[in-house]
């Protein structure tokens, strides 16, 4: 049988068809943000039966990245934070922001890092970069607000606080914050 060019063509784009159907289906899919619109609206109306678990599913999406690489180096270096050994989390954080730049959690989990390393000034860099990316990172802008507030900048860390509270309201801790600081500049211009 003679192949023709239309013949070969044709047969070119089933196989290339065929081939990103297998690999579409068999990569994780990044966070969907139709589906976080859904649950960030839905975390705005939780109460206290509900949001814990709303607010988990948020985090499980901010987590895809696209790339089971990626989720790996993500999850290496969350476990490294979690048995106490920062500067292990460290090494896995930075290549998955060399190797993802446009992931936002892994700006948010290199920053817990740095933080925790006691690198002040990078935690404050990568939290700005998280939030750049995703400025409903809810998780970044409580961690920016508490390092604020650490820093004395307690005025700027109520506006930030305000801000984490307009998208999850039921922020353990936020509101307790909020009234914290709020009493400490009244009667004083902000």
């Amino acid at each position: 049988m003679r192949y023709t060019m239309g013949m070969m063509t044709r047969s070119f784009k089933c196989i290339v068809t065929a081939f990103a159907m297998v690999v579409g289906v068999s990569l994780p899919l990044a966070a969907d943000e139709a589906r976080l619109d859904e649950l960030l609206e839905q975390l705005k109306q939780a109460d206290e039966a509900t949001f814990q678990w709303i607010e988990d599913r948020i985090f499980e999406e901010w987590s895809k990245s696209g790339s089971p690489a990626m989720d790996l180096l993500l999850q290496r270096g969350q476990d490294a934070l979690e048995a106490g050994e920062p500067a292990v989390a460290l090494e896995h954080l930075t290549a998955l922001v060399d190797h993802a730049p446009d992931f936002a959690e892994a700006y948010n989990a290199r920053a817990n890092a740095y933080y925790t390393l006691g690198l002040i000034g990078p935690a404050i860099d990568d939290l700005r970069q998280a939030l750049v990316l995703n400025p409903r990172h809810f998780g970044a802008l409580l961690g920016f607000g508490f390092m604020l507030e650490e820093m004395g900048r307690e005025d700027e860390a109520l506006e930030v606080y305000r801000q984490v509270q307009a998208i999850h309201p039921m922020a353990p801790e936020v509101g307790i914050a909020i009234d914290r600081l709020a009493r400490k500049f009244e009667g004083q211009a902000l």
